[in-house]
Formats: C-alpha cells, sequence, structure tokens
C-alpha cells in the first residue's frame, strides 16, 4: 500500500478523550489488570512504563497495581523517584503463574483494547463531520499526475457519495494511482484503536502496512506531568488508503484467529475504514468475482459490515469507506444488474491523448531529471505507435524512460534521451516489434 500526505486545509478529527478512570474506559477491571500483568510478564518495570506499556494514565491502573500488590502478584524492587508511580515493579512466582494462566486465555501484551461500541461511535462520528471536496481539492489531490478535467468532474461526485466506485478501461492508464489520488484527495487524519474489545476477545486493527502513524514518541513517557491529553489507546493516522489485488481471497475478508496467540486479526476492509480501499485487477482474484460481491452485497448498501468470532457470536462493524474497483475487464463481465446498482459511479479511465502522453513524458523526465525534448516524442509516436496501431497507455513514458536509464548505465553513460536509446527500449518492451520494423530500424540508421 502507498500512503499519501494530507493536503493542507483539511480538516482533522477530534482526538478521543483520556480517560481517568477504568469506568471511562469501557473494559472490566479484571480485563486490564489482566493486561497489566501480562505487561510486567515482559519484565521488571515502574508503574510509569507499565502504564505507558498499556497506553493508559497511570491514575487508571494505580488502584490495579495496588490490588495485585496486595494479592502478592507483584513485589517492589525500588524506586526511581516520588509516588508509587516510580515504584520498580516485578513478578512474584504467584504473579508469573497468575500470567500464564492469562497468556492461556490471550497472549496479545500491548496497548489496551478499545470496546466495539467505543469504535463505532467514534466512526459515526468521523463519518457525520466529513467534509465534502471541489474541484480545487480534487486537483490538488492529483497535482503529480496528468489527469484531465473530464475525469476529474467524473471522479469529484464519486468521492463525495462515499461509496462505491468501478474504475474501468485498458491496463495501464492509472487505475491504481486514481485510487492512490483520491486518497489524497480526501486528506486529513485520523484515530484507530490498536486493538478492539468485543466482550473479552481482542481483534487488533492498527498495522503498520496499512497505517502511516502521525504520532510523535512522548517526550517523557515517565513523567506524570507529560502523560498525553487524550486516549493512547487510540493511534493518530493518515486517512488510510488500503490495496488489495490478485492476492485477495475469501478469508482475508474475515477475522483471522491465531490459535497460539488465541486473539484475533482485523480484515482488510476494516483497516480501510475511514479512507480508500481498493480492490485492483478485480476479476483476477484467486476467489470468483461472484464470491466478493455476495460478500459485499449487504455492506455496500447498509454500510455495515458483519464478523463472527470462533465462539459462533456474531457482530457488526463500520463500513465507512470509499471501496475502489479497478478492472481492465468489462463490469458487465464480473457483476450482475443487482450488484452494479450498488455501484453507482462506473468511471471509465481512457487511454491519454497524445498531449496528455507528452506531458507523462515530460513529468517523468522531470522526475529522472533528464532533458525532455518534444520532438523524441513524435518521433516515438510516429515511429513505434502509428504503424503498429499501438494504442499510448500513460504508464508507457515511465516505463521506457526506465529501460532508457538502465541502458545507459549499462554502457556506462550519464542518462539521455535519444532515437537510438528509444529505439533499443521499444524494441526490449513492445512483443509486436515485427520483422518489418526491424528492417525499417535498420534502413533508417544506415540513412542518418
Amino acid at each position: 500500500m502507498r500512503l499519501m500526505p494530507a493536503l493542507a486545509g483539511v480538516q482533522d478529527s477530534a482526538p478521543p478523550p483520556m480517560p481517568a478512570t477504568i469506568g471511562e474506559t469501557g473494559l472490566a477491571p479484571d480485563g486490564v489488570e489482566a493486561l497489566v500483568v501480562k505487561a510486567l510478564y515482559l519484565g521488571e518495570a515502574t508503574g510509569l512504563a507499565v502504564a505507558d506499556r498499556v497506553r493508559l494514565p497511570y491514575v487508571v491502573i494505580e488502584p490495579l497495581m495496588e490490588r495485585i500488590r496486595a494479592e502478592h502478584l507483584v513485589e517492589v524492587r525500588g524506586a526511581t523517584g516520588a509516588g508509587s508511580g516510580a515504584y520498580r515493579y516485578a513478578l512474584t512466582d504467584l504473579g508469573r503463574d497468575r500470567a500464564r494462566q492469562y497468556l492461556d486465555g490471550n497472549a496479545y501484551i500491548g496497548p489496551a483494547p478499545v470496546p466495539l461500541g467505543s469504535y463505532a461511535d467514534y466512526m459515526r462520528a468521523l463519518g457525520s463531520t466529513r467534509g465534502y471536496i471541489d474541484r480545487d481539492r480534487l486537483r490538488g489531490g492529483f497535482a503529480h499526475l496528468v489527469v484531465n478535467d473530464r475525469l476529474l468532474d467524473r471522479l469529484g461526485p464519486a468521492v463525495n457519495a462515499n461509496t462505491a466506485i468501478f474504475l474501468h478501461g485498458p491496463p495501464g492508464n492509472g487505475k491504481t494511482v486514481i485510487a492512490d489520488g483520491l486518497g489524497r484527495a480526501a486528506g486529513g487524519d485520523m484515530y484507530i484503536p490498536y486493538a478492539i474489545d468485543i466482550d473479552g476477545a481482542i481483534v487488533t486493527l492498527y498495522d503498520p502496512a496499512s497505517h502511516e502513524s502521525l504520532d510523535a514518541e512522548d517526550p517523557d513517557p515517565l513523567s506524570i506531568v507529560a502523560s498525553a491529553p487524550r486516549d493512547r489507546r487510540w493511534i493518530r493516522v493518515r486517512r488510510p488508503v488500503v490495496t488489495v489485488g490478485g492476492e485477495l481471497t475469501l478469508d482475508m475478508l474475515d477475522l483471522t484467529f491465531n490459535p497460539v496467540t488465541r486473539f484475533y486479526g482485523a480484515p482488510v476492509q476494516l483497516k480501510a475504514n475511514g479512507g480508500v480501499f481498493l480492490v485492483d485487477d478485480f476479476g483476477r482474484q484467486r476467489m470468483r468475482p461472484e464470491e466478493l460481491l455476495n460478500r459485499w452485497i449487504v455492506p455496500l448498501e447498509s454500510r455495515i459490515d458483519y464478523l463472527t468470532l470462533q465462539t459462533g457470536r456474531t457482530f457488526e462493524v463500520p463500513f465507512d469507506m470509499l471501496i475502489v474497483f479497478a478492472t481492465n475487464l468489462d463490469p458487465h463481465d464480473l457483476a450482475d444488474e443487482a450488484f452494479l446498482r450498488r455501484i453507482p459511479y462506473k468511471i471509465p479511465i481512457e487511454d491519454p491523448t497524445l498531449e496528455e502522453f507528452t506531458r507523462i513524458f515530460e513529468l517523468n523526465c522531470r522526475r529522472r531529471q533528464l532533458h525532455f525534448d518534444q520532438f523524441l516524442v513524435a518521433y516515438l509516436e510516429r515511429r513505434h505507435y502509428r504503424p503498429f496501431g499501438r494504442p499510448l497507455r500513460a504508464c508507457q513514458p515511465r516505463d521506457l524512460l526506465d529501460q532508457v536509464t538502465a541502458l545507459c548505465r549499462y554502457r556506462g553513460i550519464p542518462p539521455a534521451v535519444t532515437r537510438e536509446f528509444l529505439d533499443a527500449a521499444c524494441e526490449a518492451y513492445f512483443l509486436d516489434q515485427g520483422t518489418s520494423h526491424k528492417s525499417q530500424g535498420t534502413r533508417h540508421k544506415a540513412m542518418s
């Protein structure tokens, strides 16, 4: 997945308030106690360090520390300063036995989870405060690409609707980067919990591969004065752009239960909540398109998904994201009318015009610090496209320039764009370089 920076002026979401008591965490005291004991199983730590491990204020866990100390589960090994938060705690033999019992239940050690209800409330509030984008803001999201106004005017209403989009058309014209551009245009940040609690079952949600953290490290995590003014069980991230391709299977859309650690991982669509979820190369997955469509036909309309625990309990979670299906296949061959009705925006991504192709070529030259000559693009079109009826594709300037650069480096010369190097790049890149074309190339070199 590629993550995009937020645009200036995009309103960020409000942080969840910091809990002051166990009751305000929404968690059962026994569950927090188990998490504290498991955190100490990692090794001796001060009270403030334990609080930092579970991402709760020390004032919240202080009564629990006193209780497990009275039960002889922990002992004080010393102090690094004044107050019980500076005491160095270590598990006793009884405490280690208790920790192993807790670990047998589930081996999760980390930030305390957030109740499912709190997460659902936050996502509803986030959705209600979502603003709308206008033409200027959408153009800003695509400033790094060559996209014509006609396409932007089709994408803008779809983004504001925040439902589902079919991007379809020939391969190589940037359907994937367009989805990334939609994430850039949405911009802003949001908060997600590290983990969610469902009646004692823990589902991890934060995934560094899918989420880009915007949280800075605390300047002094052991200082009572420096405690965070918000609930640190939540992490601030850029609105995610999660991409899945041919590797997508039906199992990836459900909770992943680890029988060894005995806690769950969130499915990919839950990680995309609040952002953009791109199903790339739709129709080429290891699962049949009908399986994915049947799985999502209800969530696409109700904006609620249903997941099931190992115990058989089914619960609902928000399904709040912009879903983009990108395919070079005909959407009518992939979905029936009932499903297509739930994807209100079907947007063709067409081949670039010669003018757009030239601008893409120039943009890629600038990125590689190569001299751009528009006459070489005209030569490229006249020599390698027109004779073969070959369509222009948006990805080809990048690919051909990469080949030119690699060839120059092989020859030990500074990269430069010339007719000779473009001829060599095209001969290696295209499969339909016929013998007649090669003979034309030989005559051309002889004449030149």
